[in-house]
C-alpha cells in the first residue's frame, strides 16, 4: 500500500482581508494623518483657505447680509466636499502609483480597513477644517443660525465623507494627479451649480431640477436650509443627512472596488 503525501504549498503573500480591524483603522489613519501633516500646503489648503474663501464671500456681500447667511452657510459644507475629493483622489493616486497600496494589499490589512482610515483621517481633518470656519464665520463674519451649530457640522462632516469616498473612487481612473484634478468638472462642479448655491433649484429648467434631484449635495444643502430657518431640528433634516450618508456607502463600497492589486 503506498502512502500519498499532499504537500501544501506556501502563499506567495498574505491573503488580503475583506473585513474591518480597529487596529488598522487607526494605524492607517494615523499614516495619513502624518502624510497631511508633513505637507504644510497641503495643511494651509485645508485649514486656512475655507476661512479666507468665507471672508472673502462675506465682503463681497457685505450690502446684503442676508444673502450671506444663506451662502456662507452653504459653504461650510461645500468646501469640505470639494477639498477632500481633491486631497483624497491625489494622496491615494500617489500611493497607487507610488506601490504603497499594492504593498498594502499583500498585508492583513483589508479593503474595509484602507477605506474606514481614510474616513477617519479625512474625517478629523474636516471636522478640525468646519470648526476653524465656523468660528470664523459666526464669531466675526455674524453668520447666525436658527438651528443648532451642532447640526452645521454634522452636515458638513457628512459632506466631507461624500467627498472622499468619491475622491477614493475616481482615482482609480487617473494615472497623473494633472488628471485627477480634471475628474473635478464631472464630479464636483455641477453639485456646485446644482446644488441652489448658485441658483434656486425651483428656478432652474425642468431637467436640470431631475438632475439635480439625484446629486447628493443637494441635499446637504437642504439639510443646512433647515439648520439655518427653523430652531428644532425637522424630519427633512434628517431624511437629507440619511440621503447623504447613503451616498457616502455607496461612493465608498464603488471605491473599495477599486482597492485590488495589479499584480499576482
Amino acid at each position: 500500500m503506498s502512502i500519498h503525501i499532499a504537500h501544501t504549498r506556501r502563499p506567495a503573500h498574505t491573503p488580503n482581508r475583506s473585513g474591518f480591524a480597529a487596529p488598522i483603522v487607526f494605524i492607517t489613519a494615523g499614516r495619513i494623518l502624518r502624510q497631511l501633516l508633513n505637507d504644510r500646503r497641503t495643511v494651509v489648503l485645508i485649514l486656512a483657505v475655507p476661512s479666507l474663501m468665507i471672508a472673502l464671500i462675506s465682503a463681497i456681500m457685505d450690502a446684503a447680509p442676508q444673502v450671506f447667511a444663506s451662502v456662507g452657510l452653504i459653504l461650510l459644507a461645500f468646501f469640505p466636499f470639494m477639498m477632500m475629493f481633491m486631497i483624497t483622489s491625489i494622496t491615494l493616486l500617489r500611493e497607487r502609483t507610488g506601490g504603497t497600496l499594492e504593498r498594502l494589499m499583500t498585508t492583513p490589512t483589508g479593503k474595509l480597513d484602507l477605506v474606514g482610515g481614510y474616513a477617519l483621517a479625512f474625517g478629523l481633518a474636516a471636522a478640525t477644517q468646519t470648526a476653524i470656519a465656523a468660528t470664523v464665520a459666526y464669531t466675526w463674519l455674524g453668520l447666525e443660525t436658527a438651528g443648532p451649530v451642532w447640526a452645521v457640522f454634522v452636515i458638513a462632516i457628512s459632506a466631507s465623507l461624500f467627498g472622499m469616498a468619491l475622491g477614493l473612487f475616481v482615482s482609480a481612473f487617473a494615472t497623473t494627479e494633472f488628471q485627477a484634478i480634471q475628474f473635478m468638472p464631472v464630479f464636483v462642479v455641477p453639485q456646485l451649480l446644482l446644488c441652489g448655491l448658485i441658483w434656486p433649484r425651483e428656478q432652474m429648467a425642468g431637467w436640470l431640477q431631475g438632475v439635480s434631484d439625484v446629486l447628493p449635495i443637494t441635499y446637504a444643502v437642504e439639510a443646512l436650509t433647515e439648520v439655518r430657518v427653523n430652531p428644532e431640528i425637522t424630519s427633512t433634516m434628517w431624511t437629507d443627512l440619511a440621503v447623504v450618508g447613503g451616498a457616502v456607502l455607496v461612493a465608498a463600497a464603488l471605491g473599495a472596488a477599486t482597492l485590488r492589486r495589479r499584480t499576482g
